[in-house]
């Protein structure tokens, strides 16, 4: 679960966010809507705990997964050296995660790349495997900044149906982007326009 009360958020005069309130539940799929600097990123930010709210409060129970449009992941390793070391980070019994990981490239088909160096990898390749080091710890919430930069139209499907399998198993989704297909797929969609929800 997330809530969300009363978040405002500003860089100097500029205010980004202005009382901004929501809340969703588990086995759902959510999204925030908007145009590119309309504070998207600020307010995933902010939910994570990465940035503070000038005001306003957030809740969120359960375990978090954060997918950021930015790869959060070391380009001088490995494929397979990065997920050794978020499963360590992440307190992982190695049985579960080597289970896990090999499930998760399977599903984003990027098996053969396990042992490719990061910098090698195309911009898509690099977002799996963000994607996937997210997904590694089983969170009960999952949070995707423009999660599907670079893939390919085979890759966005089978990235729309582990959403679709997450859901099913109960997951809370919110997925931030500026472009929004498969609406119905959808139980909310929060579209942010000038720091409010609409």
């Amino acid at each position: 679960m997330i809530k969300v009360t009363g978040i405002s958020k500003s860089y100097g005069s500029k205010k980004i966010l202005n009382g901004i309130s929501f809340a969703v539940g588990p086995g759902t799929l959510n999204a925030v809507v908007g145009e590119n600097g309309a504070g998207k990123s600020t307010l995933m930010k902010i939910i994570i705990g990465e940035l503070f709210a000038d005001e306003g409060t957030i809740e969120v129970a359960g375990k978090k997964g954060y997918c950021p449009q930015q790869p959060l992941i070391f380009s001088m390793l490995t494929v397979k050296e990065n997920f050794e070391y978020f499963a360590a980070a992440y307190g992982l019994l190695k049985t579960d995660w080597l289970t896990r990981r090999s499930e998760l490239m399977e599903q984003l088909q990027f098996t053969p790349y396990l042992h490719y160096k990061v910098a090698n990898l195309s911009g898509g390749t690099q977002q799996k495997l963000n994607l996937a080091i997210a997904l590694l710890n089983e969170p009960a919430i999952l949070i995707l900044d423009e999660p599907y930069g670079g893939f390919d139209l085979q890759t966005y499907y089978h990235f729309r149906e582990m959403m679709m399998q997450l859901k099913a198993r109960d997951k809370c989704i919110l997925l931030v982007t500026h472009m929004l297909n498969e609406m119905a797929d959808f139980d909310n969609v929060f579209t942010l326009k000038q720091g409010h929800i609409q």
